[in-house]
């Protein structure tokens, strides 16, 4: 999660949602991602899918079921659905995301063999949000 941490940063200091995502194998990094909708003029440029894509190029496979994916916020709609296409194993995400995160808006998306697990650095990852809108308030 720490490294999904220093994604979210990078998404923050190019004035994006700061949400970042690692896949991991085993505890290895295979692919990362930061949000990059403002960058890319793309509303489908969330940090887990550039991560999922970059993976499924790693591995010439659009499985990726002994993959973990950790992100700073609660996944939305798109993205686990996207993961559950992907067949991912395990997701663990930082801050819940009780308006737009999958838990509330598309709880059946994920594969049936996904596991997930919410609340990991909770406060660090909301920071990093927090510091985004607050900026934006600003402005």
């Amino acid at each position: 999660m720490h490294e999904a941490l220093k994604q979210a940063q990078n998404a923050l200091d190019e004035g994006e949602v700061p949400i970042g995502a690692v896949l991991a194998v085993e505890g290895k990094i295979v692919a990362k991602g930061y949000n990059q909708v403002e960058l890319l003029n793309d509303a489908t440029a969330h940090a887990e899918i550039l991560a999922l894509t970059s993976a499924s190029e790693l591995f010439d496979s659009k499985y990726l079921p002994e993959c973990t994916l950790y992100v700073t916020l609660e996944p939305c709609a798109m993205c686990a659905s996207a993961a559950g296409w992907a067949h991912i194993g395990r997701i663990v995400f930082g801050a819940p995301d009780t308006e737009k995160g999958f838990g509330k808006t598309a709880p059946n998306v994920l594969h049936k063999k996904c596991k997930v697990e919410g609340g990991v650095l909770t406060d660090e990852c909301k920071y990093l949000l927090q510091t985004f809108f607050n900026r934006k308030r600003l402005t």
